[in-house]
């Protein structure tokens, strides 16, 4: 049978670049992206969806035969602190209506995105391992970790085949920040090449586990694509790319922009920082799937200059 892809939230940092990359492997034509306004560019179907309508939800996988969800709506960890109620209310409302939804509907796979963000001021800091302590310190961590209980629920009472990973900070050239507190190692790049200094929000030795965003896609693509009987997490994968400080990044930065200037400033991002891990262990996810990153410090930020410079030279021209 033909994969039906339905995805939520497609127009977020992730969400973005994994529509483009599961319309290629599906085609244009098996690959439905929603969210709560239409995407900038539009280059396959698309519907308008609130992911927290339940009624809507169920009418597009009926009307397009759905077979998986990627359900990438949700309001991260810095913006998600400005409102920590609406922040629990919306991440946890629409995957419930995924899950609901899926349950009912016959629907094969469910992709739950999880983070770092469920780790807080008692785990390890260091190799940070699958099972340790989740006391987050943020309703979007607080939410992530819940969602996990909740994948695990639904996959053994009911046989709902949901996967998760648990990503670090996810770097991309594709969009711009979405409200997460590792959004500095993308808006960095943005100031560097317009030759502007970056003022940084975070303090210059918080060292925080990142992963580039060609990392991150495949990573999903290769656990939704495992077999069931591989896969002996299900509630959320660790999963590692590399791990830097905002001082470390800058000097790489420079290696290919040298004029570049950067400022300290921490705000209350910083404090959200301090709770998380500075690297991760992702033992199970290399071992039950066969993960294995390809970026490390130096050729992202060599892929995300040579991706965002022609951009940056035609924005100057217009």
């Amino acid at each position: 049978m033909k994969e039906k892809i339905l995805i939520t939230g497609a127009n977020g940092q992730l969400g973005t670049v994994l529509t483009d990359s599961l319309r290629q492997v599906f085609g244009l034509e098996n690959v439905v992206a929603t969210d709560l306004h239409p995407p900038t560019a539009q280059t396959g179907m698309y519907a308008t969806l609130d992911a927290t309508d339940t009624k809507a939800l169920r009418t597009l996988i009926k009307k397009f035969g759905i077979t998986q969800i990627y359900h990438m709506a949700a309001i991260l960890s810095a913006k998600g602190e400005q409102d920590p109620v609406r922040t629990w209310d919306l991440n946890m409302s629409s995957f419930f209506c995924v899950l609901e939804a899926a349950r009912t509907m016959g629907i094969q796979k469910v992709f739950f995105p999880s983070s770092i963000a469920v780790f807080g001021k008692n785990a390890p800091k260091t190799n940070t391992s699958q099972f340790t302590y989740c006391d987050a310190g943020t309703a979007y961590g607080i939410s992530k970790i819940a969602g996990e209980n909740w994948a695990l629920y639904y996959y053994e009472k009911y046989g709902l085949d949901v996967r998760s990973v648990r990503y670090p900070g996810v770097i991309s050239h594709q969009s711009l920040p979405g409200g997460g507190t590792t959004d500095y190692a993308v808006a960095i790049f943005h100031h560097a090449l317009q030759k502007q200094s970056y003022d940084c929000y975070l303090k210059k030795d918080t060292i925080l586990p990142m992963i580039y965003i060609d990392d991150a896609i495949r990573a999903t693509l290769e656990l939704m694509d495992a077999p069931a009987n591989q896969l002996r997490i299900r509630t959320s994968y660790n999963l590692a790319g590399m791990s830097f400080s905002p001082e470390a990044l800058a000097a790489e930065i420079k290696n290919h922009l040298p004029d570049f200037q950067i400022n300290y400033t921490p705000d209350s991002r910083q404090k959200i920082a301090d709770q998380w891990p500075q690297s991760i262990d992702d033992q199970y996810a290399r071992e039950d799937w066969g993960w294995k990153s390809k970026f490390d410090l130096a050729n992202m930020v060599s892929a995300m200059v040579n991706h965002l410079k022609p951009l940056q030279q035609l924005n100057t021209q217009l």
